[in-house]
């Protein structure tokens, strides 16, 4: 019987600022694809506008009733989708529900994960309850910013304290706040990304970020990269105009490193995630470990952490790929 090829749909671009790089992330995954193996094709979505890049340069239109296109006059059925929005709809459930509903599987974790982490306070208040370490945070929402008062926030977070958008996958609209006179401009700057601001407690140390997947076969931990900027945080600039240092394998004590990964490997099961995700931590001079954030689109440019860490360990990106969709047929 012949071998049929998977048809396989590189689903970017989305609706938040990392629109741009979300479209490099699909070209990184589109040169590490066995395409022996599958059928690629890059699908940008941008509000209404859904539509595939065709192989001879031209683009057709994605019929959102069942995710499929016509291509030398042939109807063609998209087998999976590997999402790699950042943002929303890619990365808060949205597309998630979409593909769930037409029975198409994909590569991310499912709708209530991916509308979780991307929601940064609700995701620390539900790992918080698993004893996993998080810092201090108070929520905003946009029209009852009289509830919390700048003393309140002072007295209850300390200085200094991040104001970041409590629900957007960018590193947009984030600040770090130094006094408390600081602190309506950040919430108003927080809240053109965000109907919902987190302001969070200052975390002092070493920061980190480690890659993981799972398959029925496998656990794969992979290296642990650490994050120097000589910018006040790691920012738009630092995460995407290099102003930053990453450094991979992390200079970390081996007892420090077996310790995030066990932490990790936890936090993907007690999420029940799917696919490739990122965790981001802080750790402190005392090596306590404490979670920042949950990436479940982790950007996949060349530069990026995840493929600097899969070369890292050694192992081939397009056998990581083909892994990654396998495991669900």
């Amino acid at each position: 019987m012949k071998h049929l090829k998977r048809t396989i749909a590189i689903v970017c671009g989305g609706d938040s600022s990392e629109h741009d790089v979300s479209l490099r992330s699909a070209q990184g995954i589109y040169a590490n694809f066995d395409k022996e193996r599958y059928n690629v094709y890059i699908v940008d979505v941008k509000g209404q506008d859904w539509h595939v890049e065709l192989h001879d340069g031209t683009t057709a239109r994605i019929d959102r009733n069942d995710f499929s296109f016509v291509e030398d006059g042939r109807a063609i059925q998209f087998d999976y989708a590997y999402i790699t929005i950042h943002g929303t709809p890619g990365e808060n459930g949205i597309m998630q529900g979409y593909f769930d509903l037409i029975g198409v599987p994909y590569s991310t974790s499912g709708v209530l994960v991916e509308a979780m982490t991307f929601d940064k306070f609700v995701l620390n208040q539900y790992l918080r309850g698993y004893g996993v370490s998080v810092a201090d945070s108070l929520l905003i929402r946009k029209g009852y910013e009289e509830l919390v008062s700048d003393d309140e926030i002072e007295q209850r977070i300390g200085m200094p304290c991040f104001v970041k958008p409590a629900a957007d996958g960018s590193s947009f609209g984030v600040s770090k706040v130094k006094n408390k006179d600081q602190l309506a401009p950040a919430i108003r700057k927080a809240m053109m990304e965000s109907p919902e601001v987190m302001v969070e407690a200052f975390l002092e140390g070493t920061e980190i970020t480690q890659g993981c997947y799972k398959t029925k076969q496998k656990a794969v931990l992979l290296p642990i990269t650490e994050v120097v900027t000589s910018n006040e945080f790691f920012d738009y600039d630092a995460k995407y105009n290099g102003q930053v240092q990453e450094i991979t394998p992390a200079r970390i004590p081996q007892e420090v490193a077996e310790r995030v990964s066990q932490i990790t490997s936890h936090i993907y099961d007690i999420l029940h995630c799917n696919g490739i995700i990122r965790i981001d931590y802080i750790i402190s001079k005392e090596g306590k470990i404490s979670m920042l954030e949950i990436n479940t689109t982790p950007g996949m440019t060349a530069t990026s952490f995840i493929p600097q860490q899969v070369r890292a360990a050694g192992l081939n990106m397009t056998q990581v790929l083909t892994d990654i969709v396998e495991n669900q047929f």
